[in-house]
């Protein structure tokens, strides 16, 4: 059995949940339109560029969170589910999923979005093990900080050694599938490093190392 790591967004998704939960409280009017949806966007264009502060990011995204109680915020993330996830999950993700659980494998999401937003995402695709920024919780409610190391770039390699140790499971003969070059640090370490639907750096890095290149998107496959 070998584990299966999987990326979510832009990955098993045909989008990015964390920039669409943003515009799931745009669209509702939740927050300040214009401000939080420049402030959104910034924040994306600056991960697509691999220069993303991850707690600057963090500080704005989850601010929200903080003024919600919890109930109020379980049904946002129902409607946010429905209305935006829903549509995105790429059956041919989900296909994936379920070749490596016939070959017995473990299968994991490893991402950078936080509990909150993946958590319910990780159980409509049936996966079993979800790794995602944690979030720090007082007296049942968000504080706006993050709780440990956040699952992002050399965060994910640190996060998934610990639940490595926790569950004994090694990373001979594993998986990765991601379409960031913000997950070169973990590919680097798998057996078997896959770029799915990937962006430019990702790809270039890719095919000058001879590693796989596929589409969840589309029927065909990239040499």
């Amino acid at each position: 059995m070998a584990l299966a790591l999987f990326d979510l967004d832009n990955t098993l998704l045909d989008g990015d949940s964390d920039y669409l939960w943003g515009k799931f409280l745009t669209t509702k009017g939740l927050v300040d339109t214009e401000t939080y949806e420049a402030a959104n966007r910034a924040f994306y264009e600056d991960y697509r560029r691999g220069q993303l502060d991850i707690q600057a990011y963090l500080s704005f995204q989850l601010e929200f969170l903080t003024r919600q109680e919890p109930a109020i915020l379980n049904t946002l993330h129902q409607e946010f589910m429905a209305e935006f996830i829903k549509p995105i999950i790429l059956p041919a993700g989900i296909q994936r999923i379920r070749h490596h659980k016939e070959q017995g494998d473990q299968v994991v999401i490893i991402t950078a979005t936080n509990r909150f937003v993946t958590g319910p995402i990780a159980q409509a695709l049936e996966v079993p093990h979800l790794l995602a920024t944690e979030l720090a919780m007082e007296n049942g409610r968000y504080t706006g900080f993050s709780q440990g190391t956040p699952c992002f770039r050399e965060g994910k390699v640190i996060r998934l050694q610990e639940w490595i140790i926790t569950h004994q499971e090694t990373l001979s003969g594993s998986w990765f599938y991601s379409d960031s070059h913000n997950d070169l640090p973990l590919l680097s370490m798998v057996d078997h490093p896959v770029a799915v639907d990937p962006d430019d750096i990702l790809a270039d890095h890719a095919r000058n190392h001879g590693w796989p290149i596929i589409s969840l998107r589309h029927r065909n496959t990239v040499p």
